[in-house]
């Protein structure tokens, strides 16, 4: 695995035992949307819902995301690699408000594993570890809703010790700046 070194400020920095470093570094459009687009357009990703999308338009997602002060994107390094594409937002301020009873304190979550050259044992529940940390670090509860279809992401979360809420369908978007699908999704909440 090479290492490569991002020379931008980290929002957080977490040591997880027998793992490596976990550092969070904001997504820079114009910079990580080559690297973005090489995750999001792959097969395995398909639940990410991009990828048909071009460069160009990785780039216009993420930048139109970080025009706004309520949702994050960020890339989540392990000892200098990336790793991971981790986004965090306000649940008041997306559809899932739609869905559940939004509580002062949550924070919603989104995660991209990387591609991986050979399957590691641990490494999903070690990466969380970190991510989980840095949300209930500031906020009281997190609130996840992967795609319902997405056995392996479900489970994570539930091995993770998040408890498992009902299915619900996140409705469609259609903005000038955004378009997201309607989404039957699995609603998962972990507390302090």
């Amino acid at each position: 695995m090479t290492t490569s070194t991002d020379p931008r400020p980290a929002v957080y920095e977490h040591v997880v035992e027998g793992f490596g470093t976990v550092r969070l570094v904001p997504v820079d459009p114009d910079r990580d949307a080559p690297l973005l687009h090489s995750w999001v357009s792959e097969d395995r990703a398909r639940f990410w819902g991009m990828r048909d999308a071009g460069p160009e338009e990785v780039r216009g997602i993420y930048a139109h995301l970080d025009s706004l002060t309520t949702h994050h994107a960020y890339l989540a390094y392990r000892d200098g690699v990336p790793v991971a594409l981790f986004q965090t937002y306000d649940p008041a301020a997306d559809r899932v408000s739609e869905c559940y009873e939004v509580r002062p304190g949550d924070i919603g979550v989104h995660l991209l594993l990387a591609p991986a050259a050979a399957p590691e044992r641990g490494f999903s529940a070690h990466l969380l570890e970190a991510l989980v940390a840095y949300c209930l670090s500031t906020h009281e509860r997190i609130v996840a809703e992967p795609d319902a279809a997405n056995g392996k992401a479900v489970a994570l979360l539930e091995r993770s010790g998040f408890e498992l809420g009902p299915e619900v369908v996140l409705p469609e978007v259609v903005l000038p700046e955004v378009h997201l699908v309607e989404k039957r999704a699995r609603l998962a909440f972990l507390g302090r």
